[in-house]
C-alpha cells in the first residue's frame, strides 16, 4: 500500500527533467569544489576548535560557485549549468562535515596525554568520510526518494532554490521543457533578488555583530529565586534564523521545548537541590552554588543530552527499518542498470553500483583493522560498523528534519563511545592503549555520520533540480578525500601555532629508559633553543589531563607542554600574547573514555536522558528532535524557534488567502516550501554562514585588531556593554538589529517586497 510520501515521490518532477543530457560530471567543477571544499574545511576546523559548532557549507558554497562561473563566462568561458553547479557544492560541502568530525574527537588525544600523530588524525579523517559517504548511498531511495514530502532536508532545500535562482539560461531552456521559457526566467530573475539580497543582508549583519562588535551576539538574562539558575538567551545569528524558517514552526517549537527543558527545568532543579552541599557533586568539580547555567550544564546536562539523543536515535532507527530495507532491495535490483520488469532506471535515479559500495565498506574496514596508528582490533572494526551504520541512518534522518547545522553529531559521538568502552571494559581492555583505540573507533564513527548527514542533504538537492546521484557521489568522494588528506595537517598547525613551552623550575624527573620519541621545540620558542629532548607525558593519578614535558638525557624535565588546544599558558616566556583553542566538544570525549574506563561515567544521568525520550515517545511527540533541544544550548535552539515562528506567521496568511482556498494541505506545504520567504531564508543561511567563517579565520590571522575592536565595544558602545548604571541594557538593545532581520524575513514571505507582486 503507497503512502503518502511514496505518492508524492512518485509525482515529483525535478527541475531539470531526466531525459535532458545538460553538462554535469566535468573536471572543472570538481576542481573547483574540492579546492572549495578545502578551504571551508580549514575554516570550520578553526570554528569548532573554538566553540564547537559549525555551520553547513552547501549554500555558500552554491553561491560562490554560481557566482564565479558568471565572472568566468564574461571571459569568453561557458557558463555553468545547473547541475554543474550542484556537482561544485556537492564537491565542496564535505570538508566542513569532516572538519566538525575531526575537532570533536582528535584533540581530545592530547587530553588523554598522547601525541598528535599527522598520520593517525588524516587516517581517521579519509577512513571515516569515505564510509559515511558509502554507507549513505544505500539509504537514499529510502530517505530521499521515498520520504519526499516528509523529510524536509532544510538546507538541501535551500541549496536547491539557490541553484534554481541562479540557474543559466542553458538550465532554463531544460526546465521549462521548450515552454515558458521567458516566464520561468522572469521567475528566476526575481528568486535570485531575493536570495541575494537575503545574503548581502546576512554577511552585513555578521561583519557589523561579530567582527566589528556593533552589538552583543547572544543576548540572555540568568534568573534570580524563585527560579535561580534559570536562564533565557538567544544567539541572534542570520543563520539560525533562516534554518527556523525553512524548517518550519513543528520542529522549531520541538527542538526549542528541548531547550527550555534544560534551562527552565532541570538546571534550576539542579541550582535548587545542590546549592546547599558543602562539597562537589560528580561529576561536576565544583560547588553547585558558585555554578553558571552554562557550567552547570556542561557537568550534568550535557550526559543527559547524550543519553536522550542516543535512546531518541535508536527508536528513529527502528522506526525506518522498513523504509531503509525498502530501499536497499530496490537498490540491489539495480545492479546492471535495470528497474522492474527490465526498463532502463532513469539518469536521475541511478547510484552508484551496490557491488562497488559494499566492496568499497569492506576494503575500508580492513584497512581500519591493520592499521598500526589506530590500535585497532575486532571489537572495535565490528563498533564502528554497526554504529557507523546505525548513526549515519540518524544522522541522515535528522539532517532531513532540522537540518545540519542543528544535527548533534557529538551527541552520536559520546552515544558510540559509551557502547565501545562498555564493550571494553566487559573484556577488561583498559590499558591507556585502548583510549586511542575507543577514540580511533568514536572518530571515525564521528565523521562517517558527520558526512552520511552532509551527503544526504546534498542527495536531496540534487533529487529536487533533477542531478544523478552517482556523478554527486563521486563528486563528494573526491571532495572529502581531499579534505580529510588536508585537515590533519591543519589541525597539528593549529596545535603548533598556540603552543608554550614553560621552562620547569622544580625538580621533576623521568625514567628515560623508558622513553623513545625525541622532538625539537617549534614555533618562535625553537629559534632560541635548537636541542633535542625526549618526550614524556605524566599521567594525573587524580584522573585528570595527562601532562607532557620535554626531558633531557638525564631524565630532568626542562620543559612542560602546554598544548594550543586545551591548553591553559597564554603567556610565552618572553610575555608575547597567545591564544588557546577550547575544543569544549573534545574535551567532553576525553572525560567520557576516561570515565568509562576507570570507572568514574554518571550513568544516572545518561539514564534520565534515555527516559526523557522513552516519555516523549510514548506522548507521540518525536523524540529525536527534543533531544536535540537538550543538548544544545538555548541559546542555539530560541532563533530556530523565532524563524519557525515567523514561517508559521506567513503560512497561516497564505492560507487565509482568497487565492489559496482551493488548495489541499499538501499543496499549502509545497507553496510554502517554494515560497519567497524560504529565498530569504537561504540567502540568511548562505551570507551568514560564509560572514561567520571568513570572521574566524580573519580572527586567528588579525587577532591583535580583533581584540582592539572588542576592548573599544567594551569600553565605548552601549549595544555592546552598559556603561551607565540607568542605561537600556544592551541585551535588549541588541534584539533592534535582530528584530529587523526578522521584519525583512516576514515581508519577503509575506510577498510585500521582492516578490514581483502587491502582497499575498
Amino acid at each position: 500500500m503507497s503512502t503518502k510520501s511514496d505518492k508524492s515521490a512518485g509525482e515529483f518532477e525535478p527541475y531539470i527533467p531526466a531525459s535532458s543530457d545538460l553538462p554535469e560530471l566535468r573536471a572543472l567543477p570538481i576542481l573547483i569544489g574540492t579546492v572549495l571544499g578545502m578551504i571551508f574545511g580549514a575554516s570550520s576546523l578553526y570554528l569548532v576548535l573554538k566553540v564547537g559548532l559549525t555551520v553547513s557549507a552547501s549554500i555558500p558554497v552554491a553561491v560562490i560557485s554560481i557566482a564565479l562561473f558568471r565572472v568566468l563566462s564574461k571571459f569568453g568561458l561557458r557558463d555553468a549549468t545547473i547541475l554543474e553547479n550542484n556537482i561544485v557544492q556537492t564537491a565542496g560541502s564535505a570538508g566542513e562535515s569532516i572538519a566538525f568530525g575531526v575537532g570533536v574527537t582528535m584533540p581530545a588525544i592530547l587530553i588523554l596525554g598522547f601525541d598528535l600523530e599527522v598520520t593517525r588524525v588524516i587516517l581517521v579523517s579519509v577512513l571515516g568520510a569515505l564510509l559515511g559517504i558509502l554507507m549513505m548511498i544505500p539509504l537514499r531511495r529510502a530517505l530521499i526518494v521515498q520520504q519526499h514530502g516528509t523529510l524536509k532536508y532544510p538546507e538541501g532545500t535551500a541549496c536547491a532554490e539557490v541553484l534554481k535562482a541562479g540557474a543559466s539560461h542553458e538550465s532554463q531552456i531544460a526546465a521549462a521543457r521548450g515552454a515558458k521559457v521567458d516566464s520561468l526566467a522572469e521567475t528566476a530573475t526575481i528568486g535570485a533578488k531575493t536570495i541575494f539580497t537575503g545574503f548581502g543582508l546576512g554577511i552585513i549583519y555578521n561583519v557589523a555583530m561579530k567582527a566589528l562588535y556593533l552589538w552583543k551576539d547572544t543576548p540572555g538574562k540568568v534568573f534570580d529565586v524563585p527560579l535561580k539558575g534559570g536562564s533565557l538567551a538567544c544567539e541572534i545569528t542570520p543563520e539560525l534564523l533562516g534554518v527556523g524558517y525553512v524548517i518550519g514552526p513543528r520542529i522549531a517549537a520541538v527542538m526549542a521545548a528541548g531547550g527550555v527543558l534544560s534551562y527552565l527545568v532541570l538546571i534550576p532543579l539542579i541550582q535548587f537541590f545542590g546549592e546547599g552541599l558543602a562539597g562537589p557533586l560528580a561529576p561536576g568539580t565544583a560547588l553547585i552554588k558558585d555554578m553558571s547555567p552554562n557550567q552547570i550544564r556542561g557537568a550534568y546536562i550535557l550526559y543527559i543530552g547524550a543519553g536522550a539523543v542516543a535512546a531518541g536515535g535508536i527508536i528513529s532507527l527502528v522506526r525506518s527499518l522498513p523504509l531503509i530495507w525498502r530501499g536497499i532491495r530496490d537498490g540491489l535490483r539495480d545492479f546492471r542498470g535495470k528497474g522492474k520488469g527490465g526498463e532502463v532506471v532513469p539518469r536521475t535515479d541511478r547510484d552508484l553500483p551496490l557491488k562497488l559500495v559494499f566492496i568499497g565498506i569492506a576494503a575500508l574496514v580492513v584497512a581500519i583493522l591493520f592499521t598500526p596508528s589506530l590500535h585497532m582490533n575486532i571489537a572495535g572494526a565490528v563498533l564502528i560498523v554497526l554504529c557507523g551504520f546505525l548513526f549515519v541512518t540518524v544522522s541522515s534522518r535528522l539532517t532531513g528534519e532540522i537540518g545540519s547545522s542543528s544535527n548533534p553529531i557529538s551527541g552520536m559521538t559520546i552515544a558510540t563511545l559509551l557502547l565501545t568502552c562498555l564493550a571494553f571494559l566487559a573484556l577488561g581492555w583498559t590499558d591507556r592503549v585502548f583510549y586511542i583505540t575507543a577514540l580511533s573507533v568514536g572518530g571515525i564513527v564521528c565523521i562517517a555520520s558527520s558526512n552520511g548527514g552532509t551527503t544526504s542533504q546534498d542527495l536531496k538537492t540534487g533529487f529536487l533540480i533533477g542531478s544523478t546521484p552517482s556523478h554527486q557521489q563521486i563528486a563528494i568522494l573526491i571532495g572529502a578525500l581531499a579534505s580529510a588528506l588536508v585537515l590533519g595537517p591543519i589541525l597539528l598547525k593549529l596545535n603548533d601555532v598556540g603552543k608554550v613551552y614553560v621552562p620547569v623550575t622544580s625538580e621533576i624527573r623521568a625514567d628515560v629508559s623508558q622513553l623513545s620519541a625525541k622532538t625539537k621545540l617549534t614555533g618562535p620558542q625553537g629559534k632560541q633553543d635548537g636541542n633535542s629532548y625526549f618526550v614524556w607525558h605524566q599521567e594525573d593519578e587524580a584522573g585528570g589531563a595527562a601532562r607532557q614535558y620535554l626531558v633531557d638525557d638525564t631524565g630532568k624535565a626542562v620543559y612542560f607542554v602546554d598544548p594550543g588546544i586545551n591548553g591553559t599558558v597564554t603567556k610565552r616566556p618572553d610575555g608575547s600574547e597567545v591564544k588557546k583553542f577550547d575544543a569544549p566538544k573534545a574535551t567532553l570525549v576525553s572525560y567520557i573514555i576516561k570515565g568509562i574506563l576507570s570507572h568514574k561515567l554518571p550513568w544516572a544521568l545518561v539514564l534520565f536522558g534515555v527516559m526523557i525520550s522513552i516519555v516523549l515517545e510514548l506522548c507521540a511527540i518525536p523524540s529525536l528532535a527534543f533531544a536535540v533541544g537538550v543538548y544544545l544550548p538555548l541559546a542555539t535552539s530560541m532563533p530556530v524557534f523565532i524563524g519557525g515562528a515567523v514561517r508559521w506567521w506567513v503560512d497561516a496568511k497564505r492560507r487565509r488567502h482568497a487565492d489559496n482556498a482551493h488548495l489541499t494541505e499538501e499543496e499549502h506545504v509545497a507553496e510554502g516550501d517554494k515560497s519567497p520567504g524560504v529565498l530569504m531564508a537561504s540567502g540568511y543561511i548562505a551570507g551568514g554562514a560564509i560572514a561567520g567563517i571568513a570572521i574566524a579565520f580573519m580572527a586567528g590571522v588579525f587577532s591583535e585588531v580583533y581584540d582592539k575592536l572588542e576592548k573599544w565595544a567594551a569600553a565605548n558602545n552601549p549595544f555592546y556593554t552598559r556603561l551607565t548604571p540607568s542605561q537600556i541594557s544592551p541585551d535588549l538593545l541588541a534584539l533592534i538589529p535582530f528584530a529587523a532581520m526578522i521584519a525583512v524575513l516576514y515581508l519577503a514571505g509575506s510577498g510585500k517586497i521582492l516578490a514581483g507582486r502587491k502582497g499575498l
